[in-house]
Parts: C-alpha cells; sequence; structure tokens
C-alpha cells in the first residue's frame, strides 16, 4: 500500500537491505516495529517491498521525529539483532521530501 503522506516538505527514512536465510524471529520483529512505529509522533507512513533487495521507505514529519525513531529502545535492539543475525548488508538513507504527486 502507497502511504497517504501530508503536502511536503517532510522526510523520508529509506532502508535498503539483503537477508541472511531464515527467519530466527524476524517477522515478528519486523510486525513488532511497524506497530511502535506508527505509535511514535511525527509518524506519516511506510511502504515496503522485498524481491530479493529488500527496500522500507518510512515517511516522518520532521528530524526530531526521526531521532526519537531511532533512539527507541525496542528499536534500537531490532537494530542490533538486525546487525547480528537478519542482514548480510543494509543500507540507511534519509532524505527530504520537497515535492510529491501521483494518483
Amino acid at each position: 500500500m502507497i502511504a497517504n503522506t501530508p503536502a511536503p516538505p517532510y522526510y523520508a527514512v529509506i532502508f535498503t537491505s539483503e537477508r541472511t536465510e531464515g527467519d530466527e524471529g524476524y517477522a515478528a520483529m519486523a510486525e513488532r516495529m511497524l506497530e511502535l512505529a506508527r505509535q511514535q509522533e511525527g509518524f506519516l507512513g511506510v511502504e515496503s517491498a522485498r524481491e530479493g533487495v529488500g527496500i522500507t521507505v518510512s515517511y516522518w514529519r520532521d528530524l526530531d521525529a526521526i531521532a526519537r525513531w531511532k533512539g527507541d529502545v525496542e528499536h534500537q535492539e531490532a537494530q542490533r539483532l538486525g546487525r547480528k543475525q537478519w542482514y548480510r548488508t543494509f543500507k540507511t538513507r534519509i532524505a527530504r521530501v520537497e515535492r510529491d504527486y501521483g494518483l
């Protein structure tokens, strides 16, 4: 589903990854992180796809909201487990959205 974001400007956190083999609790943690992100002040929406390379884009009102999410204790634990067992490689990028348009 495409996120219903407000008029720009806002921010996008683009997380790309390649997974390791097996689940090892990944699906449950991913669901929990989505639930938790939706509760964060400044969260605007998320889009995700996985076909070999996983791409998750979360949208945020401002950089402070992103910083709070990065510092969330449960999110930090998910990050630790991701580095340790779920991802072969990953990259996080943060971008300011200046324009958006579509149907």
